[in-house]
């Protein structure tokens, strides 16, 4: 009792500041990019430029993050009241990259790009960087002028963009922006059906089908060069518009691009909230990183239940529940709390999911038949075998024989779409 009523006093404690958008920002949005360079230990944040964008999609309410997720935190203050009026968690492929083995010898660079609702006035923009103790860092700061004249206008990658599924206006729902890649100029109309045919994937699943009319999912015809994708392990290369390529990180089905900058110009044609490139092949592949990108192969078998497992990872920061992948090396720490809303380290599981366990459940939770339907600590999740737990025996961010998402991780996307429609 006493524990519960402690969680209310310090829930009832926190208080998010209504930032009134129309005081401090326009209708668009101001990009800005930069390049992550660094090793396993080492990690620098470098300016390269900012672009103006004429649409704004993101709310216009929930200003400031609500849900601490994300392995980075983009934070734009008023310069001349220091007043924070936006923030937004986010992870990223060079975070992901630092826990290879690569890293622990080589030094390399990513790009990256952060949006914002267009300032009406000066701001400061900081980005930092969650330590291995939870605790975040300023990585970079960059002083905006809104007024400036270097603010690029123009757009590098123009193309019409059509309606897939539309509810309503961009600011009161969540946009979801398809954009093709290795799909030719022959094969746009293949590109078109593909939109509609991944549109009716998302709404066969819970909690999606539920919330159709707060979700609007936008097209992009943006044709490539050639068809299809690069298979480095195959020595085949591809001439396509984002660059994408399997074998990211020396993992043949993880489907992905470093030209970040190329997704965030073919994005811009439309409004975005999440954006997810659906790529030409057959072959079995994808990935996605929190508030950052998505990717699914389009024709082959599994293709349905790989672009709404990997939508779990890029709308709401899902982790993997599965406990093994050699691809990463000491992924969580293990005394520490995931911020994945879906893992646990039971250092902190009041902060979980431990309000749906029912009595009698033990935690952990062994592996057997009689707890196979039940909510627990199952463990083995995060990509580590000992010390992570998952609340379910299976769900779709385990494994494909299930079909569906778990209840702890249905409420998470469901107050992620929440937070854009509210």
């Amino acid at each position: 009792m006493k524990k519960i009523l402690l969680f209310l006093l310090i829930s009832l404690s926190v208080v998010y500041p209504q930032i009134k958008f129309d005081d401090n920002f326009a209708e668009k949005t101001l990009r800005l990019d930069f390049y992550h360079t660094g090793n396993k230990n080492t990690e620098t944040i470098s300016f390269d430029k900012l672009i103006e964008e004429p649409i704004w999609s993101g709310t216009k309410k929930n200003l400031i993050d609500q849900f601490g997720y994300g392995s980075y935190l983009l934070k734009i203050f008023d310069d001349s009241t220091n007043t924070l009026i936006y923030s937004r968690g986010f992870s990223t492929l060079f975070q992901e990259w630092q826990t290879t083995e690569e890293a622990k010898n080589t030094l390399r660079s990513f790009s990256g790009s952060v949006v914002m609702p267009f300032p009406k006035n000066k701001v400061r923009v900081e980005i930092l960087k969650r330590d291995r103790r939870n605790n975040f860092e300023v990585k970079f700061s960059y002083n905006v002028n809104p007024q400036s004249y270097f603010i690029i206008k123009e757009k590098a990658k123009p193309f019409p963009n059509f309606k897939v599924h539309y509810s309503g206006e961009p600011s009161q729902k969540l946009d979801i922006v398809l954009i093709p890649e290795g799909y030719s100029s022959e094969e746009m109309n293949k590109f078109k059906e593909d939109c509609n045919r991944f549109a009716g994937y998302l709404f066969e699943y819970s909690p999606f089908k539920e919330n159709q009319n707060k979700i609007n999912i936008w097209g992009v015809e943006a044709p490539s060069v050639q068809s299809g994708t690069d298979i480095p392990g195959k020595n085949i290369w591809m001439q396509t518009l984002l660059n994408s390529h399997f074998y990211t990180f020396d993992s043949e089905r993880y489907l992905m691009t470093t030209d970040y900058f190329a997704i965030r110009d073919v994005a811009a044609n439309a409004p975005n909230d999440q954006i997810y490139v659906i790529v030409n092949t057959e072959k079995y592949g994808g990935g996605a990183i929190y508030n950052y990108y998505n990717v699914t192969a389009a024709d082959n078998k599994l293709s349905k239940q790989i672009f709404v497992h990997e939508f779990g990872h890029g709308l709401a920061g899902l982790a993997d529940e599965y406990g093994d992948d050699p691809t990463y090396q000491d992924f969580y720490p293990l005394d520490v709390e995931p911020w994945e809303p879906n893992v646990t380290t039971l250092v902190n599981f009041e902060s979980k999911w431990k309000n749906l366990v029912n009595d009698g459940t033990p935690i952990p939770t062994p592996d057997e038949e009689k707890y196979k339907n039940k909510i627990g600590a199952f463990e083995g999740a995060g990509y580590v075998p000992k010390g992570v737990y998952r609340p379910t025996g299976n769900s779709i961010m385990r494994a494909f024989s299930s079909n569906e998402f778990n209840e702890v991780c249905k409420s998470a996307i469901e107050k992620i779409i929440n937070s854009y429609t509210e």
